[in-house]
């Protein structure tokens, strides 16, 4: 049978059709069914997802308020109250120069305490150098800074309190910022200066003179405090002794260890200055070996109470040791907020809000709130200050508060409540230096860093510090001086230990 053209060319034509329908359909198949290759590709670059976020971590701190009410409401400094009459430092100025620097990184409540601290004890204010050393360049001159921010300095309420303010180039660490203290020193001419930690409360021993004058009469008005010495008449008594001592090899007085020191610019330059390449912890104890190495001589001296404290005075005013307020309110006695407690009830409503939150609640309207500071803090005068403050509503002029008497009962609750504060530092579950990483705002402002990671970064530099100290002295401990060492064994030694 022959079969017709026609027939035969519509048969071709079906066939190569159905062909490449199911070559069409094979190939979408395979294209979207993940084979092997597909499969080892997937392992080896997975696809691409955004950052991994930390979880969030709970408050340390409530959010902070000014720790000096009166001079946040004052416009001048007429109008904060005199030093106590046994604290005023010698009118005219003694001919030796007293420059007392105090570093400052973070925490301006416990810069300001210091800084006040020491003026009522009876430091010049004019030779007080806060030396600002945040990083932030002119940012805090320039009032750009907000105050929840850890790096946030008054530099209006330091020329308030009559003290100088110098500022870093750059974010120096703590061995650079002591090589800071002596350049300034060489550049002015000054043969020595006094330093202090930032976080620490100075006052005087008040209870010396009920002990040097006995049967004395505290409560007269006519007491004369002539005998009397201040923190700062100590001080000057140990600067005189050094520079009376003309072949004295010396190079430190210590006032409660380093808390407050005298510093011989001389003898520090002699050894080479601080050793920067330790940044941190350790170099302490590699520059005051150096020097006892050479034989210069390290004393201590006393000078006044000197408190290790983590955190600050509700209100600075009981500083300035006064009964009442030209208005004639009582002052408050001293107080103070435990960090510590806060920080575990921060800690306690954080673990709430999760748990309502796994339960599938709202953590808003559910778990317990944040206390507002004053709830935390305690009134103690300072929401009327604030407010007054806010309205514009002027102190009266310092010559009409009433002065307190020298070792009064208010000075004994000082005292305690100093004690208190340099116990909560050290019982601190997480270490004594906590304080430097509470608190945590600023979002916004310039130079911003989160104070987590800038924390971790100073702890990660800290342990590299370390790791130089071993590695120059092949000891691990401060005591490289009682095992023998000497300024030729930097560097030169093997570790004494064994790993």
């Amino acid at each position: 049978m022959i079969i017709p053209r026609r027939f035969f060319l519509l048969l071709t034509t079906l066939g190569v059709v159905c062909i490449l329908f199911l070559g069409f359909s094979l190939r979408n198949g395979i294209d979207q069914a993940p084979g092997p290759i597909q499969d080892l590709h997937d392992k080896i670059e997975p696809p691409k997802e955004g950052p991994r976020e930390k979880p969030k971590t709970a408050p340390k701190a409530l959010p902070i308020v000014d720790n000096f009410p009166l001079a946040l409401a004052a416009h001048s400094a007429s109008e904060l109250p005199p030093i106590p009459l046994w604290n005023r430092p010698p009118s005219p100025h003694i001919p030796e120069k007293t420059p007392l620097f105090i570093g400052f990184t973070r925490n301006w409540r416990l810069l300001q305490q210091v800084v006040v601290s020491y003026i009522t004890s009876g430091w010049p204010p004019e030779d007080i150098y806060v030396v600002e050393n945040t990083g932030v360049l002119d940012a805090n001159k320039l009032g750009q800074l907000s105050l929840q921010n850890p790096f946030f300095l008054n530099h209006t309420r330091l020329e308030m309190l009559g003290v100088n303010v110098l500022i870093t180039p750059t974010l120096f660490t703590f061995a650079q910022l002591q090589n800071y203290y002596l350049w300034t020193s060489t550049m002015e001419k000054w043969s020595y200066y006094f330093w202090s930690h930032m976080d620490v409360v100075a006052v005087p021993f008040e209870m010396n003179f009920e002990k040097e004058n006995p049967g004395v009469d505290i409560t007269s008005k006519d007491l004369k405090f002539d005998k009397f010495r201040s923190l700062y008449d100590y001080c000057v008594e140990a600067l005189r002794e050094v520079l009376k001592a003309k072949d004295l090899r010396w190079a430190m007085r210590f006032f409660s260890y380093d808390r407050l020191a005298l510093v011989n610019v001389a003898s520090f330059r002699e050894v080479g200055g601080w050793d920067t390449m330790i940044p941190f912890y350790m170099t302490d104890c590699d520059m005051h070996a150096r020097l006892e190495m050479v034989n210069f001589n390290i004393e201590d001296r006393p000078a006044g109470l000197v408190y290790d404290v983590a955190s600050s005075l509700d209100d600075l005013l009981v500083l300035y040791r006064k009964k009442s307020r030209p208005d004639g309110t009582k002052v408050p006695e001293a107080s103070f907020v435990d960090p510590n407690e806060v920080e575990e009830k921060l800690a306690a409503i954080a673990a709430g809000e999760k748990e309502v939150e796994k339960a599938g609640g709202n953590p808003d309207t559910q778990a317990p709130k944040l206390p507002k500071r004053d709830d935390a803090a305690g009134d103690n005068g300072l929401n009327a200050f604030n407010e007054a403050a806010k309205s514009g509503t002027r102190p009266a002029p310092a010559s009409n508060w009433e002065e307190d008497t020298i070792h009064s009962p208010n000075f004994a609750v000082l005292e305690h409540t100093l004690d208190r504060m340099q116990v909560s530092k050290n019982d601190n579950k997480n270490g004594r230096n906590v304080w430097q990483a509470r608190q945590t705002g600023g979002q916004g402002d310039p130079f911003y860093r989160d104070s987590a990671g800038f924390d971790q970064a100073i702890q990660m530099t800290i342990e590299h510090g370390r790791a130089i100290f071993r590695e120059k002295w092949g000891h691990r401990d401060c005591d490289i001086v009682a095992k023998g060492y000497r300024p030729e064994h930097a560097w030169r030694v093997d570790h004494d230990w064994r790993d």
